[in-house]
C-alpha cells in the first residue's frame, strides 16, 4: 500500500511538472474499445483522492451480463500504465485503469480477472505462461480525386509510396504507439484494396511484438485507438471490420503464441518435424476452436470472411507454412551465419482465425485454457492434431469439420463446450451466457443463403458493422 502511495505521489509530482490539465480514468470493457472519465487535474487534493480511490461508473454499460438493478462498479487507476494522450488539447494525462466491486474487490466478470484466472489455471497445472504476438489487419478508406497510383485490386502486399498512399500514415501510427510505450515490430501494406468512382481502400497491418496476454490486450486496444485517432486527424475512415468490402481480402487478427517453462519456448521441431509437446499444444487449440469462435468472430461479417475466402480458413486443420489453414507452423529457419536469437518466442504457433473486432480478453483467456487443455490431455490431443494435419495422407486423415459459418453456430459451439470454460470459475456462467445471447441475437443462421439470394441485405449488413472493432 505505501509504494502506491509513493507512486500516486510520484505521477502527481510529474502533472504539476508537466502542466497537465486533465487526467483521464481509461479502462477497457468486453468489447476492448477504450473508454474514459475526465477530471480536471487543478485541485492536487482531488487529483490524489481520484487516483487513490477511482471512482463509480454504471457497470451495465460496459458488461453484457451486469444488470442495471445492480450495476455500480469502480475503476481504479493502474498507475503503472500511464501515458500522455498525444491527440486532445488541453494536455491530457491516461491512466489505464482495473475494475473493482462495490466491496473492494477485483471485479469477478471483469475480462482481465478471467484472463488472470486462466493465466493461472496453466501456471498451475503446467507450470507454464503464454506470449502472444498479434497481426492487426485494417484498411483506411478515403474519398479519391484520380491522384493515386491506381493498380491492380488485392495486389497491395508490400507497396510502397507512390502505389500505397499511407506509408507516411502507417509511420505515424509506428511512432505514436512507441511514444505511449506501446512496443511494435513493424508495419506493411497488406494485400487489400481497390477503388470505385468514388472512394479508395488500402489495407495495412501493424505487428507487435511478443508479451503476455495482459499486455497484448493493452496493446491491440491502444493500437487501434491510435489508428482512428489518426485517421480522423486526417481526414480518412479506418475499418477494423472482417470484411468491409465483400471481394477482397478481409480483415484478420492472426495471434501467434509461444509457451514458455522456466523461460524457455516449448514450441520446438525436431529432425524428424515438431515435438509431440508442440502437436499436444495444436491438438489443444484445434480441440477448443469451433467454441473460441464465440469470441474471436464475433459479429456476422466476421463468417463472410470464412465463406468469401482470401487466405483465411475454412476448417479445423493445420499445416506448416500453409497460410489456408487455422493453424499454420511459421517458417522458424535462420540465417547459417546469423548470431544464435535472444529471442525466447522466435518459434511460434499461428492461430489465424480471429479478427479484429474480436473479444480479447475473452479469446486469450479462451487460448490459455486451450493450451492447458492440450498439455493436460497429451495422448488425446496429440491423436486430434495427427488427424486433421493437412500433410497427413487422406487415409490418415479424420472427417473434415468446418469452423462455424454463423453467430448463431459459434453460440451453438460455445454452449455445446462451455464446460470447459467455466471449470474451476475461469469463466463465470453468466458471462458465457451473456455471450451466446448476444450472438443469438445477430439471426444469422441463415448467412450463406442470404449472401447468394439476398446481396442488398449483406450490403447492408457489411454497412452495419463497418466501424465495430
Amino acid at each position: 500500500m505505501k509504494q502506491r502511495e509513493q507512486a500516486i505521489d510520484r505521477l502527481i509530482r510529474s502533472i504539476e511538472e508537466q502542466k497537465v490539465k486533465v487526467l483521464s480514468l481509461c479502462h477497457i470493457p468486453e468489447d476492448g474499445r477504450l473508454r474514459a472519465l475526465n477530471f480536471s487535474a487543478s485541485d492536487k487534493e482531488r487529483l490524489k483522492d481520484v487516483l487513490k480511490f477511482g471512482e463509480r461508473i454504471d457497470g451495465s454499460s460496459v458488461f453484457s451480463s451486469i444488470q442495471p438493478e445492480k450495476s455500480d462498479i469502480y475503476i481504479l487507476p493502474n498507475i503503472r500504465n500511464a501515458f500522455l494522450n498525444p491527440f486532445v488539447s488541453p494536455l491530457t494525462l491516461n491512466v489505464l485503469c482495473d475494475y473493482y466491486d462495490e466491496d473492494g474487490f477485483p471485479l469477478l466478470i471483469a475480462p482481465r480477472s478471467i484472463l488472470a484466472r486462466a493465466e493461472e489455471k496453466l501456471r498451475v497445472s503446467n507450470k507454464a505462461e503464454l506470449r502472444t504476438l498479434v497481426e492487426l489487419e485494417f484498411y483506411v478508406v478515403y474519398r479519391h480525386d484520380g491522384s493515386f497510383l491506381q493498380t491492380h485490386p488485392d495486389k497491395n502486399y508490400h507497396q510502397t509510396t507512390p502505389f500505397s498512399k499511407f506509408e507516411g500514415f502507417r509511420n505515424e501510427v509506428l511512432l505514436t504507439l512507441e511514444e505511449i510505450g506501446v512496443a511494435t515490430k513493424y508495419g506493411h501494406s497488406e494485400v487489400g484494396g481497390g477503388y470505385n468512382s468514388n472512394l479508395a481502400w488500402e489495407q495495412h497491418e501493424i505487428e507487435l511484438l511478443p508479451q503476455t496476454p495482459m499486455e497484448t490486450v493493452k496493446a491491440i486496444t491502444l493500437a487501434k485507438w491510435v489508428i482512428r485517432n489518426i485517421c480522423a486527424r486526417q481526414g480518412f475512415s479506418v475499418s477494423f471490420s472482417p470484411k468491409p468490402f465483400l471481394e477482397h481480402a478481409g480483415n484478420g487478427m492472426h495471434l501467434h503464441i509461444c509457451v514458455l517453462k522456466n523461460g524457455k519456448n516449448v514450441i520446438k521441431g525436431s529432425s524428424e518435424g515438431l515435438t509431440d509437446e508442440t502437436k499436444q499444444i495444436v491438438g489443444g487449440l484445434l480441440e477448443f476452436a469451433p467454441s473460441l469462435t464465440a469470441f474471436a468472430n464475433p459479429i456476422p461479417p466476421s463468417y463472410l470472411r470464412f465463406i468469401k475466402r482470401k487466405e483465411s480458413p475454412a476448417d479445423i486443420s493445420w499445416g506448416i507454412r500453409n497460410r489456408t489453414t487455422l493453424i499454420r507452423i511459421p517458417l522458424w529457419s535462420r540465417n547459417p551465419h546469423e548470431a544464435p536469437s535472444r529471442n525466447a518466442c522466435r518459434e511460434t504457433i499461428e492461430f489465424r482465425g480471429s479478427d479484429p473486432t474480436a473479444k480479447i480478453y475473452y479469446l486469450l483467456a479462451g487460448i490459455v485454457l486451450a493450451v492447458n487443455y492440450g498439455l493436460e490431455n497429451p495422448k488425446a490431443s496429440l491423436q486430434y492434431a495427427n488427424g486433421v494435419n493437412v500433410e497427413k495422407e487422406p487415409s490418415e486423415r479424420g472427417k473434415r469439420v468446418l469452423l462455424p459459418r454463423s453467430c448463431s453456430e459459434a453460440a451453438t459451439e460455445l454452449d455445446k463446450r462451455r464446460e470447459l470454460y467455466e471449470a474451476m470459475g475461469v469463466f463465470p456462467k453468466g458471462v458465457i451466457t451473456a455471450t451466446i445471447e448476444e450472438l443469438k441475437s445477430f439471426n444469422d443462421s441463415r448467412l450463406g443463403k442470404r449472401l447468394a439470394d439476398e446481396p442488398s441485405w449483406v450490403a447492408g449488413m457489411i454497412d452495419r458493422f463497418f466501424n465495430f472493432g
